[in-house]
């Protein structure tokens, strides 16, 4: 009896094992194809980028494009780049490990944010969150089996753009574009403003005396018992450093600025990060 019952576990366990390759394996092949799909058609022959370029802008956004060293550089058209970090979804709940490849394109904006987060020994979360045609699309698996989350609308669509214009900082000649529009505030900040397919999100971006950016500014939707709500959002900004030729912010918190007080919810590290390169990692 204890033979046959020592059989049965090694099946399900099989079974399970089995499950959870096939999953992975799926949840691999869609985002490989959706990736594909950002970067179709993106062999683009660059403009070089001049002071010509940011005449116009308000006086800390032409010190802070001077100072990332984009002067001289071809405009950007694609961007993939690696980071590693931690996250959570809820206050009090433990920070989870997270490890995460993400694309860009510029000229039609739009990313492909892929992350594995390991919430205990066996047990991981993988996700995919897309802003693509501009529509947003989350998508969070538990054990790349069990839908945790399944997102889309106009709320996902406007915090996938503001998020977009915010990870601009990664490829600054993105700002350059002409669904981005500027409004200086005063010495130390400006509001940046897209537009896409019907879509507007605005932020402000603040710098400090070194002609860096040092946090972005906004009002993004939050989830909240199922429903959305319109809470301030914020994105901390550190550690500049020269990447692919281009000098960048290379960590980052996110927060949730709520009434009842601040709520980190993801803190990031750049690893990797290239430019022009439009292929899978």
């Amino acid at each position: 009896m204890k033979k046959i019952v020592l059989i049965i576990l090694g099946v399900i366990v099989a079974l399970i094992a089995s499950s959870i390759t096939i999953g992975n394996i799926t949840f691999n092949e869609k985002v490989k194809n959706e990736i594909g799909e950002l970067f179709k058609s993106k062999e683009i022959i660059p403009e070089v980028v001049t002071e010509t370029d940011i005449e116009g802008l308000p006086e800390p956004v032409q010190k802070w494009l001077k100072n990332s060293q984009i002067i001289g550089k071809e405009r950007i058209f694609a961007v993939r780049l690696k980071q590693k970090g931690l996250i959570r979804t809820k206050e009090g709940q433990p920070w989870m490990p997270a490890e995460a490849e993400q694309y860009f394109t510029i000229d039609e904006p739009g990313f492909i944010w892929k992350t594995k987060v390991k919430m205990a020994p066996l047990l991981y979360l993988v996700g995919r969150d897309k802003y693509y045609e501009g529509k947003g699309d989350m998508l969070i698996k538990f054990i790349a089996l069990i839908t945790v989350v399944d997102a889309r609308g106009k709320e996902i669509d406007q915090g996938t753009m503001v998020r977009y214009l915010g990870e601009t900082v990664w490829f600054p000649t993105a700002v350059l574009s002409n669904y981005i529009e500027w409004e200086s505030i005063d010495s130390n900040s400006a509001r940046a403003t897209m537009s896409y397919k019907g879509v507007t999100a605005s932020a402000v971006f603040k710098f400090n005396e070194n002609d860096e950016v040092i946090s972005f500014v906004c009002k993004r939707y939050m989830t909240v018992d199922d429903q959305y709500s319109l809470e301030n959002y914020s994105v901390n900004l550190k550690d500049y450093k020269e990447l692919d030729g281009i000098r960048i912010p290379t960590k980052g918190e996110a927060v949730w600025n709520l009434k009842t007080g601040d709520f980190s919810v993801y803190q990031c590290e750049i690893t990797e990060i290239e430019y022009n390169k439009p292929l899978l990692y």
